[in-house]
């Protein structure tokens, strides 16, 4: 892993793509924006535009695995986007298994004391946090 470059961290779901950024140093991951899903080719496009505006230098994609590590349809779905990334950059693009994420981004605003109504909202953006988090600790050890 290259050190002193960021990684954009995503999180594919079916309405909205959560997106989270590392530091430089890629020890922590942060929130950057949710993306409403428009179509594969779109959703490429401005993965790719935010890549190169932070100046990302891989892009990590969670994917979905089931709890005994099979293959679910939203897995397929993210494979599927990391596959079209992967022919429009020269980019590494990992696939991550986000199992998980989304109860961690819950628990994590429930933790922080966020209200029961306002943590019914979208978590795409935790997500994608945990997510990257979860690599880049992987990758760090």
């Amino acid at each position: 892993m290259v050190k002193n470059q960021r990684i954009l961290g995503v999180d594919p779901g079916e309405a909205n793509l959560g997106i989270a950024l590392s530091d430089p140093t890629q020890t922590i991951a942060s929130p950057l924006k949710t993306i409403p899903h428009a179509s594969r080719e779109e959703d490429v496009d401005r993965i790719l535009a935010l890549a190169e505006t932070h100046s990302a230098g891989k892009i990590v994609i969670g994917q979905a695995l089931n709890w005994d590590g099979s293959i679910s349809y939203q897995a397929r779905k993210a494979g599927r986007l990391a596959a079209a990334l992967e022919e429009q950059t020269d980019l590494p693009v990992v696939l991550w298994n986000e199992y998980g994420s989304t109860q961690k981004a819950r628990q994590a605003r429930q933790k922080m004391g966020v209200s029961r109504e306002k943590r019914a909202g979208h978590l795409d953006e935790l997500a994608a946090v945990v997510i990257l988090q979860s690599y880049l600790d992987a990758e760090g050890s």
